[in-house]
């Protein structure tokens, strides 16, 4: 079970920590990321949650998004605001790895401002290994197995 699971006092799942995750990979906000309101629109953070994830991916060699045999669908989303990002702040996201399937993973992702121990936004996304040709699910490989159980959250499995 991820720190995500586990209700606090009000009964919403409690914020989590910079210790809880496992990966952590600096990004950086653009002027386009910033909408009417000041902040970064919340759409932005489920593409640095997708950059966070694949860029880890491509960089540990266990993904080749243009010419894999497989690649990661997503299918489930969520996200979890606590403060607010903008440009030109600097984000660092962490990764943890919550549940490990046969063919699918749920990555947690924190979306922190520069070097804070809390996070500005917590999501999750499911991804589901697929042939590239058939979309049919497939096993992961051992490759991408190995590597994602460096990153398993503490409880996970």
């Amino acid at each position: 079970m991820s720190h995500g699971d586990t209700p606090n006092a009000a009964g919403r799942a409690r914020q989590g920590r910079r210790a809880d995750y496992r990966v952590f990979r600096k990004l950086t906000t653009r002027w386009s990321d910033n909408d009417v309101y000041g902040h970064m629109n919340n759409v932005v953070h489920y593409a640095l949650f997708d950059t966070a994830v694949n860029g880890w991916l491509i960089d540990e060699k266990v993904l080749d998004p243009l010419h894999g045999k497989n690649v990661g669908l997503v299918v489930e989303t969520g996200c979890r605001y606590f403060a607010e990002l903008a440009f030109p702040d600097a984000v660092t996201a962490g990764i943890r790895v919550a549940r490990l399937g046969t063919s699918s993973v749920r990555y947690e992702v924190g979306l922190f401002r520069s070097d804070a121990e809390e996070p500005a936004a917590e999501g999750h996304f499911v991804h589901v290994y697929v042939d590239r040709l058939t979309r049919r699910p497939t096993p992961l490989s051992d490759e991408i197995r190995a590597l994602l159980q460096t990153a398993l959250a503490e409880g996970s499995s």
